[in-house]
């Protein structure tokens, strides 16, 4: 009888657990989550930065903002008055760390928003139609998987003498959309199956329809998952590309140039390199821990 009790609680709590939706039932692991807590607090603060970097840096100490480098402060170590020290401009170190951060995270925003766009469009058009269509953009998602897509960037722009913003976004979209199609399309095949889609078909549901209302809500989730992960190697993408020189371009800065104009002075000021890079490996970390959180969330398999 003393086991009663307990074993009614437990029951309880499993009925609970399966009354919840998905997502309720994702929220309920998240919350428990302390990864997901500071990663999330991590990308909370970056985005702030982004979008007002003023409450974290002076405008004075960047130079593309208002000229606010002097010369003399060239190559300053970290000080009371310089968090981070200066660079070669005698720019404060920290302050362009901080308005760096709104190129680097926003190329990486709009590099994930546009690949999952493509490659869900592709994967659910393939996983839909099937037969020849399927077949064909299967032998293309195989041929660009077998592209190393910083290389594939790296030819492409060099090839169509597109630097910038633009065209790190145009090349990181042209060739890292296959992995969010072949997620898609494994998702729809399973989706058309249903009874919900067999039941819409049969009412006379148009192939629009049943793809927007049906199929692509019940398949996207595991591709968001994966865009909130790519993101940061995204951004670790355009820092790459920036360092090579084929990416963000002067007047405006990143990460990856601040980097790049580092190294030939890096063992006179070491702190120089270290402060972008530091900033971009924390945000890099923090969205790959974040996916992969959500990702173990949404997993059933993968629940306590």
């Amino acid at each position: 009888m003393s086991d009663l009790p307990g074993q009614l609680i437990t029951d309880s709590g499993a009925e609970d657990r399966a009354s919840r939706t998905l997502l309720a039932d994702a929220w309920y692991d998240l919350r428990r989550n302390k990864v997901f807590w500071v990663s999330g607090a991590l990308l909370v603060v970056v985005l702030l930065m982004v979008a007002f970097p003023s409450l974290f840096a002076s405008q004075d100490a960047t130079s593309s903002l208002s000229g606010g480098c002097i010369l003399a402060d060239s190559l300053q170590p970290p000080s009371s008055e310089f968090k981070m020290g200066t660079d070669q401009q005698g720019c404060d170190v920290y302050s362009l760390s901080v308005y760096g951060a709104r190129t680097s995270v926003l190329v990486g925003i709009v590099a994930a928003v546009a690949t999952t766009l493509v490659g869900a469009f592709i994967g659910l058009v393939a996983g839909y139609f099937g037969g020849v269509v399927d077949s064909g953009i299967s032998r293309l998602i195989d041929i660009f998987l077998g592209v190393p897509y910083i290389l594939g960037a790296i030819v492409l722009l060099t090839a169509i003498d597109l630097p910038g913003a633009v065209g790190v976004v145009l090349a990181l979209a042209l060739l890292s959309w296959p992995l969010d199609a072949r997620l898609i399309r494994g998702k729809v095949l399973e989706a058309k199956a249903q009874d919900y889609t067999v039941a819409a078909r049969a009412l006379g549901a148009s192939n629009w329809r049943i793809m927007t209302r049906h199929i692509l809500p019940n398949a996207i989730g595991p591709t968001i998952v994966v865009a909130v992960i790519s993101l940061g190697l995204y951004i670790g993408a355009e820092a790459t590309l920036s360092y090579l020189g084929l990416g963000i371009q002067p007047p405006d800065f990143s990460w990856g140039t601040m980097i790049a104009d580092a190294q030939s002075f890096f063992f006179r000021a070491p702190w120089a390199l270290f402060a972008p890079a530091g900033f971009l490996t924390v945000t890099v970390l923090a969205f790959i821990l974040l996916g992969e959180a959500v990702s173990e969330a949404l997993d059933p398999k993968m629940r306590k």
